[in-house]
């Protein structure tokens, strides 16, 4: 689910203050003017359309066989998807936003796999709201699967519902398709492509963010570069906001250009949570607005979890 190519991990302040220098990498120039939305969203998705919009679609009998159908390939003891979670432990009370790299291509393997693991140890009783790519909603049979497994929409008022007026668990995965087509080279670094958005919605909704990294979908597939520069010739931000245009060697294709689907070859999927960062540690106390400034030290203590969780990973 590409989360983080979502209104929730995009930031626009044209003063934004910069991070402190460090070995996380650093993120692009902010984006300037008014987000809108992309015509060929806008011509799928009239306004007025509520797939992912409300946390009342959430279904637990539908998440459970989810979970179910996905212990079938995903678990620590299956040959294809073999699951190994550590840092349990540092998960609080919800609400909670889950922060996370994205790896894998097209087919969200990092995320079924996180899903499953979320909801094998809490069960249904503790929702995840993944914060998806408006696609997802563009019709109503995807818009209805992904709804009722409490997907939703990667709206920053959504997402604030889920974590101040529901009160439950947001999953978002900042980097979006620059993350999860990242070049294979990169699968150990850290990609939010400059998206602070989700750091100031966390710290308006005064919520902690619990960063986590995933390593092993990005080995199912070769990614050789991200094609960004393609993309943005064919004015694919434009068309459908989307940053790539990759090309990569999978199965079956061999070489190939474009975000395609591809037959995974098996993996072992790593995941790490690190401890929880809090709004207190960048000064905010729940009243008064967030300066930019404090975004800024917010995505950088969050990036520098997750970067810390990966290097683990890298030499496990």
């Amino acid at each position: 689910m590409r989360e983080g190519s979502s209104a929730v991990a995009e930031e626009t302040d044209s003063n934004r203050a910069a991070p402190p220098r460090s070995r996380v990498q650093a993120p692009d120039p902010p984006r300037r003017g008014k987000r809108q939305k992309a015509w060929l969203l806008r011509w799928l998705q009239p306004d007025g359309h509520e797939w992912g919009a409300h946390v009342s679609d959430y279904d637990p009998v539908r998440v459970e066989g989810l979970r179910r159908w996905l212990g079938a390939v995903f678990g620590p003891r299956r040959r294809y998807f073999r699951v190994e979670v550590a840092g349990w432990h540092h998960v609080p009370e919800a609400p909670a936003m889950v922060v996370s790299n994205h790896s894998g291509g097209t087919l969200f393997l990092d995320s079924w796999g996180l899903l499953w693991a979320w909801y094998t140890h809490f069960g249904t009783v503790r929702p995840i709201h993944p914060a998806a790519h408006e696609m997802l909603f563009s019709n109503s049979v995807t818009g209805e699967f992904f709804s009722s497994r409490g997907v939703v929409r990667g709206d920053r008022k959504v997402a604030s519902r889920v974590l101040t007026q529901w009160k439950q668990d947001l999953l978002v995965m900042p980097g979006g398709d620059l993350d999860v087509w990242r070049p294979y080279k990169d699968r150990y670094h850290v990609q939010f492509a400059g998206r602070t958005g989700y750091a100031r919605l966390a710290l308006e909704a005064n919520v902690p963010v619990i960063p986590v990294a995933n390593a092993g979908a990005h080995e199912t597939l070769m990614v050789l570069s991200d094609g960004r520069r393609f993309a943005e010739a064919l004015r694919l931000p434009q068309i459908a906001r989307a940053h790539i245009w990759p090309v990569h060697l999978s199965l079956p294709w061999g070489l190939a250009f474009g975000p395609l689907p591809h037959i995974p070859t098996p993996a072992k999927l790593r995941y790490r949570f690190a401890p929880p960062v809090y709004p207190a540690q960048v000064g905010v106390t729940g009243e008064g607005p967030v300066s930019a400034a404090q975004v800024a030290a917010f995505d950088e203590l969050i990036r520098a979890g997750v970067q810390s969780q990966l290097d683990l990973l890298a030499h496990e």
